[in-house]
Order: C-alpha cells, then sequence, then structure tokens
C-alpha cells in the first residue's frame, strides 16, 4: 500500500524565502539554504521549492539557488516557478530536481503538459491547480494571470488526460490563514481524477494533513504549520497512522 506523504512548501521571491497570507500579505523568512538544511534534518518525505514570483516577472527560478538546495536536500525535490519549455525544465533537472511544477504555462497552453510529459515521463511532470472561491464557485487563479475562465474539475481531468503525473492542488483562500484545509474541495478534485492529489492551503494542526488524506488527497503539503508552529513531518505522519492512515516511518538515509 502507497505511503501519504507529507510534503513542506518553501515559496521564494527570488532569492529569500516568504510566506504569504491569500496570495497577497507577505512574511519574509530569510534563505532558502537553512531552510532546507532544517527540513533535511526533520526527516520530510519531499519537498516542494516555488519561485511565485518568477511567471509574472517573466524569469525563471533560480538556477543557483535549486543547486544550493539540492544540496542540502535527501528527499525528492520538486521546483517551480517560470518553467515555460523543455529547455527550462532540463535545466531544472540537471541542478538537482526530481520532479517540476508547472501552473502559469500549463494554462496558456495546455499542450505543454503532454509535450513535458511526453518529453520528461509523467512521474516527473506536477501541475499546479490554484482555487480560489467567488459567489459559492471555485474558480482557477494565477498569481500572473489572474482569475481563469476554466471549470475546475474539467480543468483537472484534462491536466490528468494529458499525461500529468500529480495535481498539486492550492486553496488560495486557505493560504495560511491555518484553520484547516477546504476538504469540499479535495473531495470535488480527487473525486475526478486517479493520478495522486496534493493538497495545500490552511493546514494549522497535525490533524489537518490527516483530513485532507481522508477526503481524498495522496498527500498533504503545508508551510506556515512547519514555519510558524512546533509540528514536525513526524508528528503529522503519526496523526495519520493514528487515523488509520499508511505514512512512513523509518528515518531516511542521508546520501
Amino acid at each position: 500500500m502507497l505511503k501519504h506523504r507529507v510534503i513542506p512548501v518553501v515559496l521564494l521571491d527570488g532569492y529569500s524565502v516568504l510566506k504569504t497570507i491569500q496570495f497577497k500579505t507577505r512574511r519574509n523568512l530569510g534563505n532558502p539554504i537553512t531552510v532546507a538544511r532544517i527540513y533535511n534534518t526533520r526527516n520530510i518525505d519531499e519537498l516542494i521549492l516555488l519561485d511565485i514570483d518568477a511567471s509574472k516577472q517573466q524569469r525563471q527560478i533560480d538556477y543557483f539557488t535549486i543547486e544550493d538546495v539540492a544540496s542540502e536536500c535527501f528527499m525528492p525535490l520538486t521546483v517551480g516557478g517560470g518553467l515555460s519549455s523543455c529547455s527550462h525544465i532540463e535545466n531544472v533537472l540537471k541542478r538537482g530536481a526530481d520532479k517540476v511544477a508547472i501552473n502559469t504555462a500549463a494554462l496558456k497552453d495546455p499542450s505543454f503538459i503532454r509535450e513535458a510529459s511526453a518529453h520528461f515521463g509523467a512521474q516527473c511532470i506536477v501541475v499546479s491547480v490554484d482555487v480560489i472561491q467567488s459567489d459559492g464557485c471555485y474558480k482557477i487563479c494565477s498569481h500572473s494571470l489572474g482569475t481563469v475562465e476554466r471549470e475546475l474539475l474539467d480543468w483537472c481531468k484534462q491536466i490528468e488526460g494529458l499525461g500529468a503525473g500529480e495535481i498539486f492542488l492550492n486553496s488560495v483562500d486557505r493560504d495560511g490563514m491555518m484553520n484547516g484545509y477546504d476538504t469540499e474541495l479535495i473531495r470535488q478534485v480527487s473525486s475526478v481524477i486517479k493520478i495522486p492529489l496534493i493538497s495545500c492551503g490552511g493546514a494549522g494542526k497535525s490533524a489537518d494533513l490527516a483530513s485532507a488524506i481522508q477526503s481524498g488527497a495522496s498527500a498533504s503539503a503545508a508551510a506556515s504549520l512547519f514555519h510558524f508552529t512546533k509540528y514536525t513531518p513526524e508528528e503529522c505522519r503519526a496523526s495519520m497512522r493514528a487515523a488509520g492512515l499508511p505514512a512512513r516511518t523509518t528515518a531516511r538515509k542521508s546520501a
């Protein structure tokens, strides 16, 4: 049986780590290398590194930062930020990433998902989907594009059909609020796809990560929970196991 994952998310605004609240208010948290070192000692399952300003500023995530973070990480690393071509993806993978996350480029040209998946393999391609509630409905949005006129569940099914290996689902309304995941959002999306779903946005306690899995996610991602509380990834996995959910128990050996 597959183990459910606990995945810290590290957001960048170029070279510094930050944490957002509903994608608006920002708090600077320092150096990504220091953060990566801390997570490496905490026995995490994976790490997601995203430059949230890259697409809006029409640039790619800094390659030297990827190399530095990868050198400190002995766990799978997913990297995203301004990746809009296979050459961008290749450069990121060469610098130590195991998977890539794409968002804006996929919304602009969905065929990019198929191209990237065919070139690098589905297991390498994660498509991010940022969701906001408006007038009682879920709508897709992007930091660089704003609200996008796509129907959420249709888009998620299309992402799967185009060959993505995972979907990274982020609730903008819950981002940084630490009041729990939007479990209804997770249920709706997980009900229409078969590929793994990573839930993000709203975790405030270890039990929240278990609730996301119970709602249909394959993995639970969080940022504020690990930045601003004493909860550890192992405590979060323990909550999953206590709820009868399979989660990793053995420590990963350093490379």
